[in-house]
């Protein structure tokens, strides 16, 4: 099935051929003729699916078939977890609306607020934001959502886990009770459900996969090894194996920038990304990386949401996640678009739990091998470490994760909002 049936405004269809699409992917096929129809929608997809265009096609026909007035208000708003995420949606948008007579901008926190209240004074059709940035432009008055007619909530399982609960609820407020709306989330979760009934109107649920599912085209594959290897190790791997293009993930920022110290001076190129990274040096740091001037990226989970980088073969977990569904979300970044990929965890002693956990997740006992030199300590705790501070890691029942966002909300709801706390909740990553 091509594009052209799915009734797609030839502007459109001339925008996709022009990037070399020439079939929808399953999400597309199954998202785009509701939208269309007007009707909500609540999507899971994973990444790599192809979701942006699921939602970003069906919304900019839509857009185009209404007449424009003078001023332009915002009438469709996309709204996103991370800075990152937010800049490529928006990429996207530019791309597909090239032969429409449609504007779209982009704000997130982290860089000079001015540009962006510029281009919205302009007149704007199309804006993608993070939650911060935008309830802080709508507080001083220099944006209104009271005519938006679609909603999009990109990664809305993303947002909860990153405590935007309360943000996404007061930018309910913002817009008029009757709009479309269509939410995208990798997973149909009890949270993502209940914040679903709370914002869609009898909407049609679409599933491109199985929730959770990892793709067959990555081999997955374990390395046991002691704790304090696992640096050694990796840098064994990427110089032995040759490795070009790596994206390694780490639980803290700490741990990512202390890595990236250690294969530089190793003869690796490497670069972080993470929160406290600042945007600028988040965009060098990817866009090196995309060329091939930085041979590893480290990141965070956050901070990783939402990157578009094709055909990347090499995905390694230094550390495992604690939260099962995070490690599907990591090895998705590779095996896209029919490309072969290969997913490498470095699990020691303290991570076994979380093993345990992936495994049952995604259905499959994962590949083990030990490395003469790298061998696990036989002697080391199988309990999971605790964070820094005393903390516990975050708990992998989802039910405990949602009392303690419930707690966190709560002991900020008595919090003044101001132009601070907005932007804190942009860049939290």
């Amino acid at each position: 099935m091509s594009f052209k049936t799915l009734g797609l405004s030839e502007a459109i269809l001339k925008a996709v051929s022009k990037k070399g699409y020439n079939e929808p992917s399953p999400i597309q096929l199954k998202a785009i003729p509701p939208i269309l129809q007007g009707k909500d929608v609540l999507a899971s997809a994973q990444t790599g699916t192809g979701k942006t265009a699921g939602f970003t096609l069906p919304l900019l026909h839509i857009l185009s078939e209404t007449e424009k007035t003078k001023f332009r208000p915002i009438r469709a708003l996309i709204l996103t977890p991370t800075r990152e995420l937010a800049a490529q949606v928006y990429a996207n948008v530019k791309e597909y609306s090239e032969f429409l007579n449609l504007r779209s901008a982009v704000i997130f926190g982290g860089v000079n607020q001015k540009p962006q209240a510029a281009t919205i004074r302009q007149g704007i059709d199309v804006l993608v934001a993070t939650p911060g940035r935008l309830i802080d432009l709508e507080n001083q008055g220099l944006l209104s959502l009271k005519r938006v007619e679609i909603l999009v909530l990109d990664e809305a399982d993303r947002m909860l886990d990153m405590g935007f609960l309360r943000d996404i609820e007061r930018i309910m407020k913002m817009m008029p009770a009757k709009r479309q709306n269509l939410m995208f989330s990798a997973t149909f979760s009890k949270d993502i459900r209940k914040l679903a009934n709370g914002i869609l109107h009898h909407p049609v649920y679409v599933e491109a996969t199985p929730e959770n599912s990892t793709v067959d085209a990555i081999a997955q594959k374990v390395y046991r090894v002691a704790s304090g290897k696992k640096t050694d190790l990796i840098i064994k791997l990427i110089s032995e194996g040759n490795w070009k293009q790596v994206l390694v993930f780490t639980r803290t920022k700490h741990g990512a920038n202390k890595l990236c110290k250690k294969m530089d001076s190793s003869g690796i190129s490497a670069a972080a990304i993470h929160g406290n990274k600042s945007q600028g040096a988040r965009t060098k740091a990817l866009a090196g990386f995309k060329n091939g001037s930085v041979r590893v990226l480290v990141a965070t989970d956050i901070a990783a949401r939402g990157l578009d980088i094709p055909l990347l073969p090499h995905v390694v977990n230094f550390e495992l996640p604690n939260i099962s569904e995070d490690y599907v979300h990591r090895i998705g970044r590779t095996g896209r678009a029919g490309a072969s990929g290969e997913a490498i965890s470095l699990v020691s002693a303290d991570e076994t739990t979380y093993l345990r956990d992936i495994e049952k997740l995604v259905g499959m006992k994962i590949p083990v091998d030990i490395l003469e030199g790298f061998e696990p300590d036989p002697n080391a705790s199988t309990e999971p470490k605790k964070q820094g501070g005393g903390r516990t890691q975050r708990s992998n029942n989802p039910s405990k994760r949602s009392q303690s966002s419930s707690k966190s909300n709560k002991a900020t709801s008595n919090k003044p909002s101001n132009s601070r706390r907005s932007n804190r909740g942009s860049n939290r990553s």
